[in-house]
């Protein structure tokens, strides 16, 4: 099977060292196309580059596009001898932002990559010209799939043991059926989703030993930070919440219907919050809108950049 990467960016898949959160260099895998003023995509929990398939040739024609995975994803470093602390992935994409622009960016960004764009607006502001944010657990109460659920209860050694032994690898057939079913479940059409997606979907938990490791860490701090909001402990979620009326970059708040994480009723809710928004409520769209609505997506994006004349 051609290699993704070569096939989307004229480069190929490029390599990028930043510092990260804890002071260490750290690879980090993107590729570009297009030319332009900078779009940054931002993916999601358990995801990575590969999810903006469909997003990256619309949004290409009209501007640069720069797709990244965040550390611990996709082809990205995993580093494994140091634990992550909530926070980290703003503090680095905040210095891969840097990088690589060396103007304001849109950022587009998913699921809890939306968390991360929204902290950055607030911490940010300067690098930041417009957000578009796609289904974002801003509200979330809860872990919205028994897979993390599972994630969160196993100890990180066990996982780390799982991954070391590269189990993945040897049950390649299975884990790509499940994670195939599960995906599935997110889509309003399921048919959408081919054997080649499956394919690279889960190519970074089957080959890359370390990736299941940094998830299951991810999805534990997830669950550390919803556990500190209810007790009204100190934690990221709060402080997002609390800052949302100082996002003042225009910002496009783009909700699935249909999303069953996460249901359309945040999508509104954070669109009152935040003083410089439009909201666009996404019909026949489930929470992986990127997969499942991305032509109304990319044409949802260009309209908006467009009425707020960035183009």
């Amino acid at each position: 099977m051609k290699d993704w990467w070569q096939v989307t960016f004229p480069k190929g898949r490029q390599s990028l060292t930043i510092t990260d959160a804890h002071g260490y260099p750290v690879q980090i895998a993107y590729g570009e196309i297009g030319s332009g003023r900078p779009i940054v995509l931002l993916h999601g929990m358990g995801s990575w580059s590969y999810n903006w398939r469909h997003i990256i040739q619309p949004l290409s024609k009209y501007f640069r596009v720069i797709c990244f995975d965040a550390k611990g994803y996709g082809f990205s470093e995993k580093p494994l001898s140091r634990r992550e602390q909530n926070g980290h992935q703003v503090i680095e994409l905040e210095r891969i932002i840097q990088s690589l622009s060396d103007e304001p960016v849109t950022i587009v960004a998913e699921s809890l990559g939306g968390l991360v764009a929204l902290a950055s607006a607030q911490e940010n502001p300067q690098l930041i010209a417009r957000l578009v944010v796609v289904n974002v657990p801003i509200f979330a109460e809860q872990l919205p799939h028994w897979g993390m659920s599972l994630l969160a209860q196993t100890p990180l050694e066990v996982v780390q043991t799982i991954d070391s032994l590269r189990l993945a690898n040897l049950l390649a057939p299975f884990v790509r059926e499940v994670i195939a079913i599960e995906r599935r479940k997110v889509l309003f059409d399921p048919s959408v989703l081919t054997q080649e997606d499956v394919y690279w979907i889960t190519y970074p938990y089957i080959e890359f030993t370390g990736t299941l490791t940094k998830v299951a860490e991810e999805v534990q701090i997830a669950v550390r930070e919803i556990e500190n909001f209810k007790a009204n402990k100190p934690n990221l979620l709060s402080k997002i919440q609390n800052k949302l009326d100082s996002i003042d970059c225009p910002t496009l708040v783009l909700w699935g219907e249909q999303d069953s994480w996460f249901p359309a009723s945040h999508g509104k809710k954070l669109h009152q919050r935040l003083p410089n928004s439009r909201l666009q409520i996404l019909p026949n769209c489930c929470h992986d809108a990127s997969t499942g609505a991305s032509k109304v997506l990319s044409t949802a994006i260009l309209k908006f950049l467009q009425d707020t004349d960035f183009c």
